[in-house]
């Protein structure tokens, strides 16, 4: 039995941060990244939005 991936937002205020953790998170075929902020605010946006499994925020 398969199981959907496992969605996850990204929240750091470095683009390349969020671009390195996206090409890593990316390449783990159980693992979708499902939305990125640059702010909190932006963050809490996105995440109601998306309704993630997992968000990984350093801002």
């Amino acid at each position: 039995m398969t199981h959907p991936p496992i969605r996850i937002v990204l929240a750091d205020d470095e683009r390349m941060v969020r671009t390195a953790l996206r090409a890593i998170l990316s390449a783990e075929p159980d693992l979708e990244v499902a939305g990125e902020a640059a702010t909190g605010a932006e963050a809490v946006s996105v995440v109601r939005e998306v309704r993630p499994d997992v968000v990984l925020m350093d801002v």
